[in-house]
């Protein structure tokens, strides 16, 4: 079988520093017909259920860990018993969020994780978060960048544990230097191509 992209939407809350917004996550699952891995855990365990369709869940891979990425994590590692994956990084994010409840495991950058005989490459971009990572696919032209860049540029920094040069630094060492027309698929909102970003942030 060959592996493939699933996307749904998820509607909640995003809070930080004393501020709540509503927001609208990406769903993404990476896979084929018998199993697959989550990208991130937003808002609605039975929205992640409905996008899985059925299929044995491998991992929860986290982008990083802010709530409106992680809040049903747990439930959702309890409801398929997939383990939770973050950057070390992040541990001082998730635990605002989950106090009690650790990840299951590491992610780290270079570390390859296989899903439905397809290879996913963690890259890690910190700036939006210090653990935030990115997922790119090569075999599928993808990458997953969760609120590292967006169609438009590079995600908000202006809050608790976020660094707006790093952001800009890891984008364009990192990301940049995939091919063009790699497909970004993001935390929330639209798709967009490296290319159309790096020629609007300028390489």
């Amino acid at each position: 079988m060959t592996a493939r992209i699933d996307h749904g939407t998820s509607a909640g809350t995003f809070s930080l520093d004393g501020e709540t917004y509503d927001v609208e996550n990406n769903i993404w699952v990476i896979g084929d017909e018998a199993e697959c891995l989550v990208v991130d855990a937003p808002h609605s365990v039975a929205d992640v259920l409905a996008v899985v369709a059925g299929r044995r869940v491998t991992a929860i891979v986290c982008t990083h860990a802010h709530d409106d990425h992680v809040r049903i994590a747990p439930d959702l590692a309890e409801a398929t018993g997939a383990p939770i994956l973050l950057h070390p990084a992040d541990a001082p994010v998730w635990e605002l969020t989950h106090p009690d409840r650790a990840p299951d495991g590491e992610l780290a950058d270079g570390q390859e994780l296989t899903v439905g005989g397809t290879t996913v490459r963690v890259l890690h971009t910190p700036g939006h978060a210090p653990g935030a990572v990115s997922l790119h696919v090569p075999e599928l032209g993808v990458v997953l960048t969760g609120d590292t860049l967006f169609q438009g540029g590079p995600g908000a920094t202006g809050r608790s544990f976020s660094d707006p040069a790093l952001i800009v630094e890891s984008i364009r060492r990192v990301l940049f230097a995939l091919p063009d027309d790699t497909v970004v698929h993001t935390g929330h909102g639209d798709s967009t191509t490296i290319g159309a970003e790096a020629d609007a942030l300028g390489r």
